[in-house]
């Protein structure tokens, strides 16, 4: 195999043009190749399939523009310092201004190098567009149009735009470069989000030196990107596994998301202080109420004084009086995160003040009944003092469990790739992490979607969608245009637009069933059924002789085992009636590190059993609808 001249061809295929449907297997090595043969082999058949004659793209069959190509164009283009990518035999449009690459009748899929002697002019309908907003002589589509409305460029007064290649642009008829896109905020997160690599970082790659001769190596040896698309309902903890993800692969946080995050955990730490103060004053009217009660309230010196009633465990100071209402006021005008950072040097010694005070502390001795105080409240009020201080810097334990953290618009990436880990020992030296090989986790909140997930268009290019559902959320309600519903309903809503919108309807799907140990807590109390989607949840379980409720013998799974396993099956079930493909499905603790790391390297073993699918056969068992054997921890 390692001696014929055209890679894994077999003889009677030598010399013939390649299925272009299979070009995109050229130079990609299966699992049993590597075990058969030795890197190097390998590494010489890859080559021989990227650079043999009968397997090169013939210029004819590329159009660019409306022309096709004559070999020296084709020679140009695959040669340039950022080629595109994946390049097939079809119809494509190029802006050598500015370097957009795209599909005709599509929107842009990279930015190449501009200024390249290929092909005609671009046409105005190349892209298909219908905003009647034009960039360099094409009109462009709606996500581009929501580009330049991210970058903070109106549109509307100006129609027409030149942009060259370094991201400056002008209107039409004006001669002075009105600014660069590529340095407004958010954009170049949307364009790598895109494949749309800003003209800052489409730099030449470092070119690698073929051991065999002073040839360059071919593009067999490029990292590979596989994109994963991270979305669910809003508080599916989506945040809180990217956040992990980040720490677990070793992705630094920048100084700007660092100092950002800061003033997020800050704000946060004064809503928690608001909530306990907004229960300190019911807590003391209903200790007055009481005392009224038993005649043994004594009209005395109170905060109107500046003085502390002794009996009134809940009386405060008029100095703290004062902070905790204007801190109440800011809390009812949502104007909380505004007065950020400059409450934080002016409010900080009160801060401390009132951590000391006696009332404080009753109340927060009875946090438990303040419903209104999420459970991670306590991890940053027992640090209220070294938080609220200007000098604070977050540790990545309080980055991972700070609530709200988000990328502007609700969207942000991380590039990182596998560390080998004890978990792969058991594969062959071949099948263990491929340093080539990294991947992209794309978060997204899920109002970004826009209505009817108008916005997935955008990530036509993943490899696998991760939907996240919160497995506490059956009993949960929301506010949705003055209606209560149910949090469970609205997540598999979203999962159903998803799902069935035509930018995802082919592609796979994992299922990230989150906050499984407060589900452990939850499920003894609250019942399943609380959910009318979960109407038929009825676990078997029997009476021991105590009279108490016991699961039949020690080997069952747990209740919340049970609601996972039923919960992941209602899905897979709602997944195949819409698709009739099968579903995937993660059990995960988002703030355990493990979890996280155990759920992402099954996804990478999803993508690879997609991309091997003519070799390798998985049974229906293992992922069938009717069960969750497909889930890596059930």
């Amino acid at each position: 195999m390692g001696s014929m001249p055209e890679g894994r061809k077999c003889i009677t295929c030598i010399g013939f043009q390649i299925d272009e449907s299979k070009r995109g297997t050229l130079g990609k090595c299966s699992r049993m190749l590597k075990r058969l043969l030795t890197n190097l082999e390998v590494k010489q058949i890859m080559r021989s399939e990227r650079s043999c004659k009968a397997n090169l793209l013939s210029p004819q069959s590329v159009c660019v523009n409306g022309k096709q190509l004559c070999q020296e164009e084709l020679v140009i283009l695959q040669s340039c310092p950022n080629p595109p990518k994946k390049l097939k035999p079809g119809k494509y449009w190029y802006d050598k201004q500015s370097g957009f690459w795209g599909k005709e009748g599509h929107g842009p899929c990279q930015i190449i190098s501009p200024q390249l002697a290929v092909g005609d002019a671009i046409k105005q309908d190349a892209s298909n567009g219908n905003t009647n907003i034009l960039i360099n002589n094409r009109v462009i589509t709606k996500a581009e149009l929501w580009m330049l409305q991210l970058a903070g460029i109106n549109c509307e007064g100006s129609p027409h735009f030149w942009v060259s290649a370094d991201g400056s642009y002008q209107e039409e008829g004006q001669k002075n470069v009105m600014g660069k896109i590529w340095d407004k905020t958010g954009i170049k997160l949307v364009c790598a989000v895109l494949s749309l690599p800003t003209p800052e970082s489409a730099n030449p790659r470092l070119e690698e030196v073929d051991s065999f001769g002073n040839r360059v190596v071919p593009n067999y040896l490029e990292q590979t990107l596989h994109k994963l698309l991270l979305v669910g309902h809003g508080k599916s903890g989506t945040s809180t596994i990217f956040k992990q993800a980040k720490i677990v692969y070793n992705v630094p946080f920048s100084e700007v998301e660092r100092q950002n995050i800061k003033v997020v955990i800050q704000s946060n730490l004064y809503s928690y202080l608001g909530i306990l103060l907004e229960g300190r004053e019911q807590f003391e009217e209903e200790w007055l109420m009481d005392m009224k009660k038993k005649s043994l309230y004594k009209a005395g010196p109170s905060g109107n004084s500046g003085q502390i009633d002794e009996t009134n465990i809940y009386s405060i100071s008029t100095r703290l009086k004062a902070f905790s209402d204007w801190l109440l006021q800011v809390m009812v005008s949502g104007n909380l995160e505004v007065i950020f950072p400059a409450a934080t040097r002016e409010y900080a010694p009160l801060v401390e003040e009132l951590w000391k005070d006696r009332a404080f502390q009753a109340t927060y001795n009875r946090r438990y009944e303040l419903h209104m105080l999420p459970r991670v409240a306590n991890y940053f009020l027992n640090r209220a003092v070294e938080i609220s201080r200007t000098d604070y810097e977050p540790s990545d334990t309080d980055i991972l469990y700070a609530e709200g953290i988000t990328s502007t618009n609700g969207l942000t990436s991380m590039e990182f790739s596998f560390p080998n880990s004890t978990q792969d020992s058991f594969l062959c030296s071949a099948d263990q992490i491929d340093p080539l090989l990294r991947y992209q986790l794309i978060r997204v909140h899920a109002s970004s979607l826009g209505e009817n997930c108008k916005w997935l268009e955008m990530f036509e290019d993943v490899d696998l969608v991760l939907y996240c559902v919160s497995l506490t959320d059956y009993d949960q309600f929301e506010d949705i245009n003055g209606v209560s519903t149910n949090k469970m309903l609205e997540s598999k809503k979203l999962f159903e637009s998803i799902v069935s919108h035509p930018y995802c309807h082919q592609k796979n799907f994992l299922l990230i069933l989150n906050k499984f140990d407060l589900l452990e807590e939850k499920i003894e109390q609250v019942p399943l059924t609380r959910c009318d989607w979960f109407h038929d949840f009825n676990p078997v379980i029997s009476i021991n002789p105590n009279g108490c409720s016991s699961h039949i013998n020690n080997t069952n799974p747990s209740l919340a085992q049970r609601a996972f396993h039923y919960i992941a099956v209602k899905f897979k079930r709602l997944f195949y009636s819409l698709t009739r493909r099968n579903l995937y499905v993660s059990k995960v603790t988002g703030l355990e590190p493990d979890n996280v790391d155990e759920s992402l390297r099954y996804a990478r073993e999803i993508i690879k059993w997609e991309e091997e699918k003519p070799n390798v056969i998985i049974s229906n068992e293992w992922n069938s609808s009717g069960s969750i054997d497909a889930s890596s921890s059930s």
